[in-house]
């Protein structure tokens, strides 16, 4: 029951590649808005939180619809970049990590806004009151009191992509060796007469997976609520 087949750990594999690419292409991008939802006044602030929550809502066959649309060969922007740059995303394990990091980003940008609406805003003041430049105020007051908000946001969006399936299948298909996760591996299995077994062996690892992600990220959570409250 537990003897894992090449295909499956090839899934394992490509499904861990995946949600460690997402979370990394996606991080600076959601600490800069995560600091404008907490820091920004500005017009529209309401519509920007409501986008970046929007994967949340959506279906995420709409979700990935919309990527295929928008970064398909002959998408908007994708057709630029495959025609002037070479890049392909659709149908290739990038556009996974693409789908993946479109679906974990709201979970990304919440753990880290929480994480900096937590922050004394008079120590940034005391620095910036001795004369210090706001970019090194954010880095010497403001990125190390977030990093615990910053690493449980990572790991929740890392669990999120663990298990992300409707836009990934939809932007990129279930390729075997390129786009099959663990998730459209299962889906395949479900279809198939003897798969049972299988499918229970990647449940099995998808729920110990995300459960240990869970655990990390509130042990990171209680980390910085100690370091906020000293």
């Amino acid at each position: 029951m537990f003897g894992l087949t090449p295909d499956e750990w090839e899934a394992i594999v490509l499904t861990l590649k995946v949600a460690s690419a997402a979370v990394i292409v996606s991080l600076p991008l959601a600490l800069a808005v995560a600091w404008l939802l907490s820091y920004g006044r500005f017009p529209g602030k309401i519509a920007l939180e409501a986008l970046v929550s929007l994967p949340l809502v959506l279906p995420p066959v709409v979700t990935g619809y919309a990527l295929l649309l928008l970064l398909g060969r002959h998408g908007a922007l994708g057709g630029f970049l495959d025609r002037d740059l070479g890049i392909v995303l659709a149908f290739r394990w990038t556009g996974a990590a693409v789908a993946a990091a479109v679906m974990g980003f709201p979970f990304m940008v919440r753990g880290v806004r929480l994480s900096l609406d937590a922050i004394d805003r008079d120590l940034e003041g005391a620095a910036s009151s001795l004369g210090a430049p706001g970019w090194l105020v954010f880095l010497t007051i403001t990125l190390p009191l977030a990093i615990p908000g910053i690493l449980s946001g990572a790991v929740l969006a890392f669990a999120r992509s663990l298990g992300e399936f409707g836009a990934t299948i939809t932007f990129v298909a279930s390729i075997p060796g390129e786009t099959r996760t663990i998730s459209s591996t299962i889906y395949a299995l479900l279809q198939t007469p003897d798969g049972d077994r299988a499918v229970l062996r990647l449940c099995l690892i998808s729920v110990t997976l995300s459960v240990g992600a869970l655990v990390l990220s509130e042990i990171l959570i209680r980390a910085g609520r100690r370091r906020l409250a000293r």
